[in-house]
């Protein structure tokens, strides 16, 4: 069992929950932190036994971005990669591999073959925001306190959020939040498309149980992870292209345990027992 100093995993009925637990500094980002977090949703991703994973904070903060006492260790020629290590280990997926599409410190996420949620149960800027961009699904709480801050660090749009933010939320939106680097919260990260949904605090881990749930139990692992990365390569793809992939990618799931299984489950009017394969 891995040892762990600035994060916690915990796995049980086919979740893998990550906590981001540097609670007295609203887990700010370390190089530390992103290393043992690269390698969990990695071994998580290669897990048998796990078919989601859940990110989440400690205390009352998800990520209040770049810790920024070390931060200050960055302001020399190699500092910003000793914060900020970009190595990217193997994944076993099935479907399009993602690798050389998204490289950088999180392209990881999108070659995980397991769905991400990120929980944001609070404070979230920075590099913590970037992080959850990465993610499949994300759940806020109503009152979280999101802000993308480069830009009064003197900092630019980086890791990738150039290209990711305005996919989600609009050039419009993407400007304004990146370039006031003002503060909003979860109800209206929701309204910007930023959030899938955003709840009461005490309301955001039941309804992220429910999700993980649905995804653990009630649908083919191999399908999930093939359709993850279908959409994410379709950003690089004609709809020809995306056309092809899908009519390839569907003769392969005819030959596949789980396609049997869902079929033969609907017939006999029972639960599925998907087994990803």
């Amino acid at each position: 069992m891995t040892e762990y100093r600035e994060i916690l995993v915990a796995a049980a009925d086919r979740v893998t929950t990550i906590t981001l637990n540097r609670p007295a500094r609203l887990n700010a980002w370390t190089a530390l932190m992103a290393d043992e977090l690269r390698g969990a949703v990695t071994d998580a991703g290669n897990d048998p036994e796990t078919r989601v994973i859940v990110i989440t904070g400690a205390g009352r903060g998800f990520c209040a971005g770049a810790d920024m006492d070390r931060l200050t260790g960055a302001l020399g020629e190699d500092g910003a990669e000793a914060l900020f290590p970009q190595s990217v280990p193997p994944v076993d997926a099935p479907g399009p591999d993602l690798g050389a599409a998204y490289p950088g410190r999180f392209g990881y996420f999108y070659s995980c073959p397991k769905p991400i949620i990120a929980a944001i149960n609070g404070p979230c800027a920075g590099i913590g925001l970037i992080m959850t961009l990465y993610a499949d699904l994300r759940f806020a709480a109503d009152d979280a306190k999101f802000t993308t801050a480069f830009a009064a660090r003197g900092l630019i749009a980086e890791h990738g959020v150039a290209w990711l933010l305005p996919r989600l939320v609009g050039e419009a939106n993407a400007l304004d939040l990146m370039l006031t680097a003002r503060k909003f919260d979860g109800a209206e990260a929701v309204r910007l498309g930023l959030v899938n949904h955003a709840l009461p605090g005490a309301g955001l881990a039941a309804h992220v149980a429910g999700v993980a749930r649905v995804l653990a139990h009630d649908v083919s692992p191999r399908s999930v992870a093939v359709m993850k990365a279908q959409i994410r390569a379709s950003y690089h793809q004609s709809f020809a292209q995306s056309l092809e992939m899908a009519d390839a990618e569907m003769v392969k799931s005819f030959q596949a345990f789980d396609f049997r299984e869902g079929v033969q489950s609907f017939v006999e009017r029972r639960p599925a027992a998907f087994e990803g394969r």
